[in-house]
């Protein structure tokens, strides 16, 4: 299993320009990533807490494919790509992506 995780700060602005990107996220963003061929989940939560100090993060989107050719090719398509536009146009400088790889040599 490979995740793309995205991590998403608090715009400026406040609780309205908060509410604004969460409703154009789920709104227009959302619809676009579900298109992307080989994606097998999408998972949003909120931030409500970090343990043992502050932060700035608002939303974390887990988004699962098979392996990491089928996020490449997820990644390469016209839905991702679209994706990303509005991600740049309703968030610009907010996300942070991470793949993420099994590491099951780490695992108990």
């Amino acid at each position: 299993m490979t995740i793309l995780l995205a991590l998403y700060r608090r715009p400026d602005g406040g609780d309205e320009a908060l509410a604004e990107f969460e409703r154009r996220y789920a709104a227009e963003h959302l619809p676009l990533v579900a298109g992307t061929p080989g994606l097998r989940s999408t998972e949003v939560r909120r931030v409500t807490e970090a343990l043992g100090g502050e932060t700035d993060l608002v939303l974390v989107t887990t988004m699962r494919f098979d392996d990491r050719a089928s996020l490449d090719a997820g990644l390469a398509s016209d839905a991702m790509r679209a994706a990303g536009r509005n991600l740049r146009e309703i968030a610009p400088g907010l996300a942070t992506l991470l793949v993420l790889e099994d590491a099951d040599d780490l695992s108990a």
